[in-house]
């Protein structure tokens, strides 16, 4: 048996065995080809006419049968068949048809004629279109007849794919899904294959919550990827994006969101510092990770375990006051946060709690806030009997927290001006110095509470707005806005005048609301000044005004 008839046989629907020839089992009435495969129909004539002798099923047509029949039941001569099939073009954009046939050819895109080459040829003719398909489902239909001699044909599509031709993206993939695990702890991402002819596969991005940068963690040709998800306890959202062979990337499905089981220790707690008072030992350090809930402090004599546990500090910072004075302590500082993650242990530091001079504490410790700074002031003691060289202040924000040196004062004075109070709550002591630089015990403390920081300087000047210039019978309105980069700072109001041919105000005027209003009893030239008050009184350096005219 030759091969071109072997070929013509297994073309046929024949089942070859043995060098025998056996007849096919009859055809059912409908064929059904799986996604993307031609149906294919064989006629006995070259009209492509009557009831087909046979219908089946082609992933590609690319056949040679030589001067035999394609079927049985067909002569050599003088026959057709025909391809056709819908599919999704995906994103659509440039593809080349390429026909080669002996005998004819005429191809199809929706049932407008794209390639005809219809004639009785001795050769194989070719012919390759370039041409431009929409995005979304087509139908391809290819005709061939055969009509003397040698019958062959080959018919492909495939997309452009260079950078140069290709100027549309591909699709986004659709359906996209997102599971997290917390067993294996990774978020398993997952969407539909994309229809793309061009694809190239797909990259997977993530980002945190709260965020707008992106990732990229995966790029496969898979319709799914395991990322194994930064076990911090935050939210991550992920999405998928489509690729071309021209570099081109899809816009990004919709962001899914998992959220992450918290295996993650805080940071390592560093800057750990520690200076002895005769108040106790005060301990301060820097912020570990933005999600601790508390800080676990261990003290104890140095080379010795902490006796009775941590103490749980909620800031950072933290005052030892039970600790032995004049006994070397050992200090380590670990962050815990809301999952129980417990961070590595800090560096210790080592501090000596000193011993209380015999020098008398100065008493009746007074603060006043000021707009520029928090006015301190005491009570020596009368007559001690050990001389006081001078004075020390201290300074903390919260009861329990560490306390800090603001700075000294000489032995006849009796206040201090804290120029970097803090807005709340500031808690204060002063211990007095002896001659041998030994502090006293501390004073009893004293709270100042403050509705603003600390300021150097004074409002600066508002922004004024002229919404009426008013008459002799209605008023001049004028609405006021904090200067420039003073929008958060805390006002009392605005002092103003209105002065001019219109009339005067008077001094004194204060608008503790945005709008300022005046009735002017004469018409003519006026003029308006305005200063910003803050909430401890202090008028701004400088004021804002506006010219206008009143009339009657």
């Amino acid at each position: 048996m030759t091969m071109r008839l072997r070929t013509a046989l297994l073309t046929a629907g024949v089942t070859v065995a043995g060098g025998l020839a056996l007849p096919a089992a009859a055809e059912a009435a409908t064929v059904t080809c799986k996604p993307n495969y031609f149906t294919r129909t064989f006629y006995a004539n070259t009209s492509l006419s009557g009831t087909p002798k046979k219908t089946d099923c082609d992933d590609a047509i690319n056949q040679n049968y030589g001067s035999g029949s394609p079927l049985s039941g067909i002569a050599k001569d003088n026959w057709s068949m025909r391809w056709s099939l819908s599919r999704d073009f995906g994103s659509g954009g440039p593809f080349a048809f390429t026909a080669e046939s002996q005998d004819g050819i005429r191809v199809y895109l929706d049932g407008v004629r794209k390639i005809d080459l219809w004639k009785n040829v001795s050769t194989t003719q070719r012919k390759t279109l370039n041409l431009t398909i929409p995005k979304g489902k087509h139908t391809l239909r290819i005709d061939f007849a055969a009509w003397t001699g040698n019958a062959n044909v080959k018919f492909t599509y495939a997309p452009r794919t260079s950078a140069t031709y290709d100027t549309t993206a591909p699709l986004t993939p659709a359906g996209i899904k997102a599971v997290y695990s917390t067993t294996t702890r990774k978020a398993t991402v997952s969407w539909a294959k994309s229809p793309e002819m061009d694809l190239a596969g797909y990259r997977v991005y993530r980002r945190l919550q709260g965020t707008t940068t992106y990732t990229r963690v995966a790029q496969t040709t898979a319709t799914s990827y395991a990322d194994a998800t930064p076990a911090t306890g935050q939210v991550f959202y992920y999405e998928a994006r489509a690729y071309d062979k021209a570099g081109r990337e899809s816009t990004g499905t919709a962001d899914l969101p998992v959220a992450t089981v918290d295996k993650t220790a805080p940071d390592r707690v560093l800057g750990l510092s520690a200076l002895g008072t005769t108040a106790g030992n005060s301990l301060t350090w820097r912020a570990s990770s933005t999600d601790v809930h508390h800080y676990e402090v261990w003290a104890a004599p140095s080379g010795q375990p902490d006796p009775d546990g941590p103490a749980l500090v909620l800031g950072t910072s933290y005052a030892d006051t039970v600790a032995d004075a004049g006994t070397a302590y050992t200090y380590t500082v670990h962050a815990i946060d809301g999952a129980g993650n417990i961070s590595p242990v800090s560096d210790p530091v080592t501090v000596t709690r000193p011993g209380a001079s015999t020098a008398p504490a100065p008493s009746a410790v007074q603060g006043e806030p000021v707009d520029a700074l928090t006015h301190l002031v005491w009570t020596p003691a009368a007559d001690p009997d050990t001389a006081v060289t001078g004075f020390r202040v201290y300074r903390r924000t919260s009861a329990t927290g560490a306390w800090t040196l603001l700075g000294s004062a000489g032995a006849s004075d009796t206040s201090y001006d804290d120029r970097s109070a803090p807005q709340g709550s500031a808690y204060y002591y002063v211990a007095a110095v002896d001659q041998q630089g030994a502090e006293s015990v501390p004073s009893p403390a004293a709270t100042v509470d403050r509705l603003t920081p600390a300021t150097a300087t004074g409002p600066l000047p508002p922004r004024l707005t002229l919404v009426s210039s008013g008459t002799t019978r209605s008023p001049i309105t004028v609405t006021v806005k904090p200067g420039a980069g003073d929008e958060k700072r805390l006002l009392r109001g605005y002092a103003w005048n209105i002065s001019g041919a219109c009339g005067d105000s008077g001094l004194g005027g204060m608008a503790t609301t945005s709008t300022i209003t005046w009735t002017p009893p004469y018409n003519g030239p006026c003029m308006i000044s305005v200063f910003a008050v803050d909430v401890y009184g202090r008028s701004g350096a400088q004021g804002s005004g506006l010219e206008f005219m009143v009339n009657r």
